[in-house]
């Protein structure tokens, strides 16, 4: 069995990728209510060693204009990164060797929803997209 971790090295932290992840024109979308996740396959690495980076790196964001007070944010933020950590081999067998994936998951909803549902849905994501990954490959 796979080690189900989420390090610091398989989160984004380098404002030159999220910027890369947003901007750049190669990036794809993808919703389900209420998540949407936003990745970009990265074949050229914008970091010299790639050796030491993960195939799959993640970005978890809560509009403040969602919810106002922290605590609620984090829960969400909480449960999002618990539901990728237990489901992330579902993108992670489906990366192709030297290369890599930014993901973002964007929470979508200005309530709370039940830890099932939010598990169901990035398992729904990761699967579509394991599934276009295969597909433009």
């Amino acid at each position: 069995m796979k080690a189900q971790g989420f390090p610091k090295r398989e989160r984004i932290v380098s404002q030159k990728l999220i910027d890369e992840l947003f901007i750049s024109g190669q990036r794809h979308s993808l919703a389900a209510f209420p998540l949407r996740a936003v990745y970009l396959p990265l074949t050229s690495p914008l970091v010299e060693e790639t050796s030491s980076l993960p195939s799959l790196q993640l970005l978890i964001s809560v509009p403040k204009r969602r919810f106002k007070h922290a605590v609620d944010r984090n829960r969400v933020k909480r449960q999002v990164r618990e539901a990728f950590r237990k489901n992330k081999h579902l993108l992670t067998d489906h990366i192709p060797e030297g290369q890599r994936v930014a993901l973002a998951f964007i929470w979508l909803s200005d309530q709370h929803q039940p830890t099932a549902l939010i598990e169901q849905r990035v398992i729904g994501l990761l699967q579509q997209i394991a599934k276009k990954m295969n597909v433009s490959h």
